[in-house]
């Protein structure tokens, strides 16, 4: 089975060269409004939620926080990722990935940017999980931001950058070497 599917591929190509073209001129910001216009248009049947709206409900101790998916590699689940967070095959199945959760359980799923884990809460969604949800920005936006990252229960700021292309996404200090 295919992660990503040929039309995607070529999507995410075309975003690809736009985003490389605002690059080239600095211009970060429309790099990310590029991104997630296009993540939105393409997962139009999940919910989003922001980053410093994730993190206003981790901090508030009288709500139950979400099951936190992290839908990445673990070779970037090695580097670093959300405090209490659960990693996931990027292909894995909507059962694989939630066990026995009930359908109504909060999850918020994340991934580098926001694709591979828009795929998860499109696959939670189908199963009949009624509180899905994707981190907008993903891990990359969270670090950016320096929002808490761990890395086996210890506290660590970097990111695995994906590639190199994706990485430029990453603050520099943020940006883990790719190895």
């Amino acid at each position: 089975m295919e992660i990503i599917s040929r039309n995607a591929r070529r999507g995410l190509i075309v975003l690809g060269l736009i985003m490389a073209a605002f690059a080239l001129l600095g211009l970060r910001s429309v790099d990310w409004f590029l991104l997630k216009q296009s993540l939105r248009h393409k997962f139009t049947k999940i919910e989003w939620i922001s980053t410093s709206e994730l993190a206003d409900w981790l901090a508030n101790a009288r709500r139950p926080a979400p099951v936190l998916l992290d839908v990445r590699t673990p070779e970037e689940w090695s580097v670093s990722h959300l405090p209490g967070a659960r990693r996931v095959e990027p292909n894995a199945s909507a059962e694989a990935a939630a066990g026995a959760l009930p359908k109504e359980t909060a999850i918020v799923t994340y991934c580098a940017v926001g694709y591979r884990s828009g795929e998860m809460a499109d696959r939670l969604r189908a199963a009949g999980f009624t509180n899905v949800r994707n981190l907008e920005g993903s891990i990359f936006q969270w670090a950016n931001e320096h929002r808490p990252l761990v890395r086996e229960k210890e506290r660590v700021s970097q990111v695995h950058p994906y590639n190199t292309f994706w990485g430029r996404l990453l603050n520099d200090d943020v940006r883990a070497p790719l190895k």
